[in-house]
């Protein structure tokens, strides 16, 4: 049996791999309330990687009924990617500044568009652990300007490999399973809420903040450590899982983390944003679910 290949890559890993014809390097530097990530890229990128507009080419138009970040349409992802030079057995690479919050939004929709390395999907899709920071430090090459794409891809996705939830199954998911809020824990707490109408968290959810998954560098902790973690929180073999964030990105963060720690888990794609917005779904405030 094959080596199961990790979702994560080290810098010395893809340093080996920089000029294979095959790579599609992807970067998706975002943060929430800055819109300088393509500017950020133009001033220094690793070599070859083409800048992913997170607000515009990795979600639909926002809304109150759908949140502030919904998942893209399936044709319009695919296109991104055939934009991006993708091709159906493109081993892609994604990574962002350093944490690898935003640059999980792209492997969860990579994963869930069919780029696993299965026998029969299409290519594969890995996250540069630590990031361009990462890799700057180790003192690799990076490059400024644009990046262009040769030739479109010509890349034809599958839709919906991965689980998600939706707003009615996210109210009654704590009753069987554990719902994770993968917020900061004063947002958790309804301590404070910078974006969206309310503050507070859905009854029942678990506070696990994303920071929480990676060290002081932003690279992933190990996977022992994120099994404890998530086994502190009752996650075990069999539980169903499910988590939110704000808006969907973050959560995608929290999945990868759970991938890396053994476990599967659903996304709520409209996350926090989509239920503050109906003012008929409860919040709950402070430390406990």
């Amino acid at each position: 049996m094959a080596e199961e290949t990790s979702p994560l890559i080290s810098v010395a890993e893809l340093a080996e791999i920089l000029e294979n014809p095959g790579l599609v390097l992807l970067d998706v530097r975002w943060s929430l309330g800055q819109t300088d990530g393509r500017e950020r890229y133009l001033e220094g990128h690793i070599p070859g990687a083409r800048f992913v507009d997170l607000d515009r080419e990795l979600a639909a138009a926002p809304s109150a009924a759908r949140g502030r970040h919904p998942l893209p349409d399936r044709d319009n992802f695919e296109r991104t990617l055939r934009g991006l030079g993708v091709n159906q057995e493109s081993t892609i690479v994604v990574y962002d500044q350093a944490e690898s919050f935003s640059a999980a939004r792209l492997w969860w929709l990579l994963r869930s568009a069919g780029f696993d390395g299965s026998a029969g999907s299409a290519g594969s899709v890995r996250v540069l652990d630590g990031g361009l920071r990462a890799w700057a430090e180790a003192g690799q090459e990076l490059s400024v300007g644009n990046a262009r794409v040769a030739m479109p891809g010509d890349v034809v996705i599958q839709w919906g490999a991965l689980p998600t939830i939706d707003i009615d199954e996210a109210a009654g998911f704590a009753d069987d399973g554990i719902l994770l809020d993968a917020r900061a824990g004063e947002r958790y707490r309804g301590e404070t809420e910078p974006v969206d109408p309310r503050a507070g968290h859905i009854p029942g959810a678990l506070s696990a903040p994303t920071s929480e998954n990676v060290d002081a560098t932003g690279a992933f902790l190990p996977a022992d450590a994120l099994r404890a973690r998530f086994g502190a929180l009752g996650v075990e073999d069999a539980t169903p899982v499910a988590v939110y964030c704000g808006s969907g990105i973050t959560a995608s963060h929290e999945i990868l983390a759970l991938e890396l720690a053994g476990h599967s888990a659903a996304l709520f794609p409209g996350s926090w944003s989509q239920w503050s917005s109906d003012a008929s779904r409860p919040a709950a405030t402070g430390a406990t679910p």
